[in-house]
């Protein structure tokens, strides 16, 4: 870190020092024993801009305090539905890399989001985002001896279609939550799989992401297989990941160990056991909570962000409008003057 980056971090650390108790309660949370550390992530997603990280760090500790983001862990959705949040919100957790970050392995392309409420997927989403800052990350840190902060991501596009532009909305409020209280968390994105919706949206949205952004971001060939064992052990690869032939984010049956996304995988059941054990515990010092009784206030997204989804928006239409018009077009061919419609 340079002398410019030093002094930034220090001048941030000094902005800190005058927050109030609930704020600096919620930011020992967040940091788990690396204050430092936790800003300068702030720091890199406003380009070391001093005034906008402490801006945006405190904006995040006010949404912490004001949603109760610290006890989102005491908070079980109930299992029956958590399940069904599982097999329609394809996420999880499929090992380690080499350095030792968790593999994040997620289902883009065969995502439905439909069968709970909004408000459901979120609150799922936040709790892994805190089981993973809160538990998986630290212990790491300390199995290894050294600071983890990130994790590598592995975006399946397998079955991405237009009718994802229906989970768009929830998409944009998960994907600014993220952004905005839980900046510079990924290390790489690799995406497998990508159809060709992908890839014509990809070259619309890429020039508008920042650089450091686009860094991050690796589209592999096919499944990616022989890139992701450069980084992670067979053992860690994502199920949709393991064979050429895999065809899909749901290979392997939905209750099969395997398969990361899975309720009954060991990521979701350890997830899934520490969320009830801290339900117990909170119960034990307070008034009981009821299950699922969580709600989030969606911050609103930046400017650049906005401007990328409705980006997608767009293309999706286009290439929607263009496959309507492909299809009429073959459907209406004539052949020895007769209208082919067996297309």
């Amino acid at each position: 870190m340079g002398g410019g980056n030093q002094e930034a971090l220090k001048q941030l650390q000094s902005l800190m020092e005058n927050v109030d108790e609930q704020l600096k309660n919620t930011f020992q949370n967040m940091h788990q024993g690396y204050p430092a550390e936790t800003l300068i992530r702030f720091l890199k997603a406003r380009d070391w801009h001093v005034a906008k990280a402490h801006k945006m760090l405190s904006d995040c500790l006010n949404w912490r305090v004001e949603n109760e983001i610290d006890k989102v862990l005491t908070k079980p959705i109930p299992a029956d539905l958590y399940r069904a949040i599982r097999d329609s919100q394809l996420i999880g957790m499929s090992g380690y890399s080499k350095e030792g970050l968790p593999v994040i392995a997620v289902g883009v392309g065969l995502s439905t989001y439909d069968k709970a409420s909004d408000k459901y997927y979120i609150q799922s989403h936040i709790q892994i985002n805190e089981f993973r800052d809160r538990v998986i990350l630290p212990t790491a840190s300390r199995k290894h001896e050294r600071y983890l902060g990130t994790c590598v991501k592995v975006l399946d596009m397998t079955g991405l279609k237009f009718s994802a532009l229906n989970q768009l909305r929830l998409l944009t409020a998960i994907s600014t939550i993220d952004d905005l209280n839980y900046p510079e968390k990924t290390d790489t994105y690799y995406i497998v799989n990508a159809p060709y919706v992908f890839s014509a949206c990809w070259k619309v949205v890429k020039p508008l992401l920042q650089e450091r952004t686009r860094r991050k971001i690796q589209v592999l060939q096919g499944c990616g297989k022989e890139e992701l064992l450069k980084v992670m052990d067979y053992a860690s690869l994502p199920h949709f990941c393991r064979k050429e032939d895999s065809k899909s984010s749901k290979h392997n049956a939905s209750g099969n160990i395997e398969n990361c996304f899975s309720f009954n995988h060991v990521f979701h059941q350890q997830l899934y056991n520490h969320i009830k054990h801290q339900a117990i515990v909170m119960e034990s010092i307070s008034p009981p909570i009821r299950q699922g009784s969580f709600y989030v206030d969606i911050p609103e997204p930046d400017p650049d962000d906005a401007k990328i989804a409705k980006t997608i928006e767009t293309e999706f239409h286009k290439l929607e409008n263009q496959k309507n018009g492909f299809t009429n077009s073959r459907n209406g061919v004539t052949v020895n003057g007769h209208r082919n419609t067996s297309y």
